[in-house]
């Protein structure tokens, strides 16, 4: 059965508790550390910064996945490939040499991602699928956490599915935007692997993430059942 890889974002974490909020999450057996990185340009938001990235690297073993959502990729992708960071996601809309910049994550010893938001267009990918490791699909537009999942969403999440079995691509599909217990399961039937789980799922408020950890395998078990009946 496929195995489907819990992302917590860590932007919804309390980062006032941010130590007990890692173990937890250890505890709890999630697969990957998701960082949105956003510039207040690209996006009009700046939670989270390569200081706390830097801080946190030696604290744990679990793989740091970044979603750059800022207009100067360039800038930051040598400076995270010091940090320790095992892959980076980079906006189609932003970065105007896409094969460039994927080639040079690639090149750092990073898997390299491109990040869609919800109107663009599959066939941005046409031309750099040779430098793709992962595709993420925003279901929500990016810069704010707890909005709600954009109409279009399961309809895209379904065609990424069927272009990268188009085109032999043997790579995740992450998927980023209301990631909530009720939309779970219709994600991964959809052929989501990789969940950026925030608000509406590891970080439901009031709950153990302990709790909310294992109701979330509970919803990604429900949506393979559908993806493979």
């Amino acid at each position: 059965m496929t195995a489907i890889q819990i992302a917590p974002s860590m932007m919804c974490a309390d980062l006032w508790r941010l130590d007990l909020t890692m173990a937890a999450l250890e505890a709890g057996g999630v697969d990957i550390l998701h960082f949105d990185i956003m510039d207040a340009h690209f996006v009009p938001n700046l939670p989270l910064g390569l200081g706390l990235l830097e801080q946190l690297r030696p604290r744990t073993a679990l793989p740091f996945d970044v979603h750059l959502v800022v207009d100067n990729a360039g800038f930051f992708v040598p400076l995270l490939a010091t940090l320790g960071v095992q892959q980076i996601s980079v906006h189609a809309e932003a970065v105007t040499h896409l094969d460039r910049t994927l080639d040079t994550i690639r090149t750092l010893g990073m898997r390299a991602g491109v990040a869609l938001n919800p109107a663009t267009p599959l066939s941005a990918l046409d031309y750099v699928t040779e430098r793709l490791d992962y595709l993420l699909v925003m279901t929500v537009n990016p810069g704010f956490a707890a909005q709600p999942m954009v109409p279009s969403a399961l309809r895209k999440i379904a065609a990424a599915r069927a272009y990268l079995d188009h085109h032999h691509l043997a790579i995740p599909l992450q998927v980023d935007g209301n990631v909530s217990i009720a939309n779970i399961p219709a994600m991964v039937a959809a052929g989501a692997d990789i969940l950026v789980a925030g608000t509406s799922s590891v970080f439901q408020a009031g709950r153990p993430l302990a709790d909310n950890i294992a109701e979330t395998r509970q919803a990604i078990a429900a949506g393979l059942e559908r993806r493979h009946a």
